[in-house]
């Protein structure tokens, strides 16, 4: 299978043993025993971690990531490594050097990434949920490309102690699966929390304002799917309104900087040891950081934090902020390939929504609207995952 490395048994991590047996009623966790699938940056001990990248060919790490010892000790089963774009740097899923798992809606089309595998794993039956990271959109694109719940955490409330880098200010860690609330227990799980509770969740007298940035250049499946679900929630008792947000137009022009800068600084001496190991799509993407200097880095992020509390002021009004997952429906692999304009384009296209959680520090989720490979995504304030969680259900049984 294209989307998931299973491992041998001989390589399967240990579950710890229960201290008296399930049958007499005791479970380590309400996920106890689950098959789940790892993104292949998650650090799994003597198993290989290679996000992607022949540049990472061969690399073991010593001991679990820290998110991986957490559901291990609630019980999880790691079923297996998922395929994902190279070093977790593109939103489409394409990855000519390893794998390009295949979109549920489209055996045609890209699945989105760069979780790309997290996401076929779950969309084909093969996992109950897969753990991805969010950079950019890395959780919430395939998420919505393949019909799934994905969960996009507040930079630094999950650890990625043993996750492979991207960008450290954006990297998080969630999870995608085919509910809300099995996107509630993964969430207790990968920190040793408590989930959230969502009973009695509901949209009555709710206020959500709908980002008009994130219509723009819209096509026509993502918009009519978005306002599909924009109906179902009036109509279960929600008082939406559009806003406009300069603020946001102003961060994502420093995406390139922000984004390019950290991740090129990251990788640039493994990348520049062997640069024709990379896919060249990918290997561009990360030489753009060197247009940039130390200065202009510093000054995009004071520049980021000052409309971060423009932001935060304007939205603390609503229960969350709507737009469609993405603007636009899975890219067509062949065409990726021999296309470099159509790459670009739709790459920076698919990302556009979604990083606009990441560059206001928001939590994010992603919600299958019913039109296939469309999503419907809900950003709340900062560790607001669990009261975000709840607008989702409630948003969940309306479209349902």
């Amino acid at each position: 299978m294209a989307y998931i490395r299973l491992l041998p048994p001989s390589a399967r991590l240990p579950r710890p043993k229960p201290l008296p047996s399930a049958r007499a009623g005791y479970r380590l966790s309400p996920l106890d025993g689950v098959p789940i699938s790892w993104k292949d940056l998650f650090d799994s001990a003597d198993v290989a971690t290679e996000a992607g990248s022949a540049l990472l060919r061969g690399r073991v790490p010593e001991q679990d990531a820290q998110v991986l010892r957490n559901a291990t000790a609630m019980g999880l089963v790691c079923l297996g490594k998922t395929h994902m774009s190279e070093l977790a740097f593109s939103g489409l899923g394409l990855n000519p050097v390893t794998a390009t798992p295949p979109c549920v809606n489209d055996p045609k089309a890209v699945p989105g990434g760069s979780s790309s595998g997290a996401a076929a794993s779950v969309a084909f039956g093969l996992a109950a949920a897969g753990i991805g990271s969010d950079t950019g959109g890395s959780v919430r694109i395939p998420s919505a490309w393949n019909d799934l719940v994905g969960l996009k955490t507040t930079s630094g409330r999950i650890s990625c102690e043993g996750v492979v880098p991207l960008c450290q200010r954006f990297d998080t860690v969630g999870p995608l699966c085919r509910t809300v609330e099995d996107a509630a227990l993964m969430l207790a799980v990968l920190e040793g929390g408590q989930a959230a509770d969502l009973r009695g969740a509901s949209l009555q007298g709710r206020r959500f304002a709908v980002l008009e940035a994130g219509l723009q250049d819209a096509r026509e499946a993502p918009l009519a799917g978005f306002w599909h679900a924009i109906e179902r929630m009036q109509e279960a008792g929600a008082e939406i309104e559009t806003i406009a947000a300069p603020e946001v137009d102003a961060a994502l022009a420093l995406s390139g900087v922000l984004f390019t800068a950290e991740a090129y600084g990251q990788w640039r001496d493994v990348i520049e040891a062997h640069p024709e190991r990379m896919f060249d799509q990918v290997l561009e993407r990360f030489r753009a950081g060197m247009m940039f200097s130390g200065p202009d880095f510093v000054a995009a992020w004071q520049a980021l934090e000052n409309h971060r509390q423009k932001w935060a002021a304007r939205t603390s009004g609503f229960d969350a902020v709507l737009l469609p997952t993405s603007p636009i429906l899975p890219s067509d692999s062949a065409r990726l390939l021999t296309d470099e304009d159509y790459y670009v384009t739709e790459n920076l296209l698919a990302l556009r929504n979604t990083r606009v959680g990441n560059l206001m520090g928001s939590c994010g989720v992603s919600l299958p609207t019913g039109v296939p490979s469309c999503g419907l995504m809900m950003l709340g304030a900062p560790m607001s995952e669990e009261r975000l969680l709840r607008m989702a259900v409630a948003t969940e049984l309306a479209l349902a």
